[in-house]
């Protein structure tokens, strides 16, 4: 079995800007010899965290949902991409909401002292960001990119990259941008060759 990437999209547009960049980054990975499997956290059936700190002493979280098989997948992944728009100069709610349930992670990390990921992962898990953004508006991505890299620590996935496109209100159809496509499909590949020759 091949090294594991998983692409998470937080967009709840299947085949909108942010899923063909995350298609494209996955092809990459893949073409670098990664298997790939791509997540659509819109489409998963999970509630926000609500406090109960059941995962304090425990290495899962007291709400059975679809939760409950991410954290099984995020233990055995090898690297990870995060393809989100940035909405209100932040993560979408839905993607965040995702990510505040691996409070599962960071009780078991930073409470316990026992990372949930296994030692011979730790040492090559790498983590790409691909963001957008519709305005031109200064500093837009620096609120998302703090809470990704914040994420990624928590999973233990080293930031490896990230491609941040904005003024997708102009460009509208990413498709028309065949460059920008090309720059995701190169940092997927980066990511997964990386991984490859590691492991």
């Amino acid at each position: 079995m091949g090294s594991k990437v998983i692409g998470v999209l937080g967009s709840p547009l299947k085949k909108g800007n942010t899923a063909q960049l995350l298609e494209r980054a996955l092809q990459g990975a893949k073409d670098a010899g990664c298997e790939v499997e791509k997540i659509e956290v819109t489409n998963l059936e999970f509630r926000a965290c609500r406090e109960i700190f059941f995962c304090v002493d425990h290495e899962t979280c007291a709400m059975k949902d679809d939760m409950q098989e991410m954290y099984e997948k995020f233990r055995e992944l090898d690297s990870l991409i995060i393809a989100t728009p940035v909405m209100t100069m932040g993560i979408p709610g839905t993607l965040k909401s995702f990510m505040d349930r691996f409070q599962v992670y960071f009780m078991a990390k930073y409470v316990r002292n026992k990372s949930l990921v296994p030692e011979e992962k730790k040492k090559h898990r790498k983590g790409l960001y691909i963001g957008i953004s519709g305005m031109k508006v200064p500093y837009v991505f620096d609120g998302a990119k703090l809470t990704v890299k914040a994420f990624f620590r928590i999973i233990d996935v080293k930031y490896f990259d990230d491609l941040l496109i904005n003024d997708m209100d102009t460009i509208r159809d990413i498709s028309g941008r065949p460059e920008l496509l090309e720059q995701a499909y190169q940092k997927g590949f980066a990511l997964g060759k990386a991984l490859v020759d590691e492991t």
